[in-house]
């Protein structure tokens, strides 16, 4: 099996990140050193995925501590930084939780916030284990001897974690049992994450896949291709709303229709308590140009303006199983994460 690609690593001095833009044509490396790089890394989807900006984002704190060393900020100067590393992803709750991890680790040294988010960073590929350990018995448990046919819905792997996958994971587990038969990746729009990452991690695994349309999905579960939809999350609400990439809410509409389960995969650090329920969560809004164009080419009149949330929520009614690495809970059973 392939060995793990680390979307985020710690090089001493600032981030070694794969830029994940650049794949699956060329596997590049991006250096960060200043808090103006990891922003931009962030924002542009550089690197992505919840679990994998919330280590990013405690490491952040280091790269503007050391940035403030050299350069000679003041406190208010480092506190409005590392503010800025907290909000480049408003809706992902993994990227603030990891900054908020670190910063009581400020006042004792450099050495501390880095330490810290490195624990994180460990935790991370020890929770998605076994998140994929926990998801993968669930649905055997309640599965034929027949290998599953799985679809998913973006990109849960390593590049979007620390390592090992989430959503991903549960697949990647599947197939180690000798229980997968197949994948179907949705292209996920606009950004292809699909089709670049998810397509391009199952290539390297070796595991059979198909890439399909996001239009695409609704009608291959209707049409009984598949056995169960897993996907990731960038948010859950106390009360099992989740949120995640746009056109997850079709998917989970066409499983509740066709009766297969629709399994939510992430770390518990994603479960928001505070926000009560998807109405709560703040959906981000990305550039025109990446609807109405392709590359650099206009593809819509320019009289159209573009419609472009980055996510969508799927009602917890939906959710038939949210696995995180303390076990299952049954969502749609009426087990909600505020309940324990």
């Amino acid at each position: 099996m392939a060995d793990d690609v680390r979307a985020v690593e710690w090089t001493g001095e600032g981030l070694r990140l794969v830029d994940q833009t650049r794949l699956p044509g060329r596997l590049e490396y991006l250096d960060i050193r200043d808090v103006e790089g990891l922003v931009g890394a962030i924002q542009r989807l550089s690197v992505r995925g919840a679990p994998a900006i919330g280590v990013a984002g405690a490491f952040g704190v280091a790269i503007a501590m050391i940035q403030a060393a050299r350069e000679g900020w003041d406190g208010t100067a480092l506190a409005a930084a590392v503010e800025r590393v907290r909000d480049a992803r408003p809706t992902a709750v993994n990227l603030a939780a990891g900054v908020d991890r670190v910063i009581p680790f400020m006042a004792e040294s450099l050495d501390a916030v880095v330490a810290e988010a490195k624990a994180l960073l460990d935790e991370d590929v020890r929770g998605n284990r076994a998140i994929g350990a926990f998801g993968a018995d669930w649905l055997l448990e309640r599965s034929s001897d027949r290998p599953l046919r799985v679809i998913t819905h973006c990109n849960t792997g390593a590049l979007a974690t620390a390592g090992w996958g989430t959503a991903f994971g549960i697949v990647r587990e599947l197939h180690t049992r000798d229980r997968l038969d197949v994948v179907y990746a949705d292209e996920t729009r606009p950004l292809l994450q699909g089709s670049r990452l998810t397509a391009w991690e199952l290539d390297r695994l070796g595991i059979p896949h198909f890439v399909q349309a996001d239009g695409a999905a609704a009608s291959t579960v209707l049409r009984g291709l598949v056995d169960v939809a897993i996907i990731g999350a960038d948010r859950i609400a106390a009360n099992g709303d989740t949120a995640n990439k746009i056109g997850s809410v079709g998917l989970a509409l066409a499983c509740a229709d066709a009766g297969i389960p629709f399994m939510v995969a992430a770390p518990w650090s994603t479960i928001d308590l505070a926000t009560a329920s998807g109405a709560d969560i703040p959906i981000e809004e990305r550039a025109a140009e990446e609807i109405l164009g392709w590359g650099d080419v206009r593809a819509a009149p320019a009289g159209s303006r573009a419609h472009n949330p980055a996510f969508d929520v799927t009602p917890a009614r939906l959710v038939s199983a949210l696995v995180t690495e303390t076990g299952v809970m049954e969502i749609s059973a009426g087990e909600t994460p505020g309940q324990r």
